[in-house]
């Protein structure tokens, strides 16, 4: 059975897109610690992250990297910080989590409830500061 993140990787569901290329996608987790949390996936279906190819390993924190670049200038934020977790879905999933505090990294804290306006205004502020 596909993922969630395979899903809306091929567009089966909705997610708020800020990123893309031929192998990976970053979108905005809609369950955020903060505003602007973004989770980086590789289109191929893995579980584990440390199953990747080297290749594809590497080239998932350069898209990440990119994508935190974006997001430190369009989110105020200290630093933008990578978690990787690995056991909420089984396909490989990088969080990029804009942290003013070690607090904003806490993923046993409620998570925000963003309505799909602010939702797709942060992505749209997110995506446009991409370079790929």
């Amino acid at each position: 059975m596909a993922s969630i993140f395979t899903k809306i990787i091929n567009r089966e569901i909705p997610g708020h897109i800020v990123a893309e290329d031929d192998n990976f996608i970053a979108f905005l987790d809609i369950m955020p610690l903060v505003k602007g949390h973004v989770l980086v996936v590789p289109k191929k279906e893995v579980d584990y992250i440390f199953d990747l190819e080297d290749d594809h390993l590497s080239g998932l924190h350069i898209f990440a990297k990119r994508v935190a670049k974006a997001i430190d200038k369009t989110i105020s934020c200290t630093r933008v910080g990578v978690a990787v977790i690995g056991l909420e879905v089984p396909h490989v999933h990088v969080h990029l989590v804009p942290m003013n505090s070690m607090g904003d990294i806490n993923f046993s804290r409620p998570k925000l409830k963003l309505s799909e306006e602010e939702l797709k205004s942060i992505a749209e502020k997110i995506s446009n500061a991409v370079e790929l």
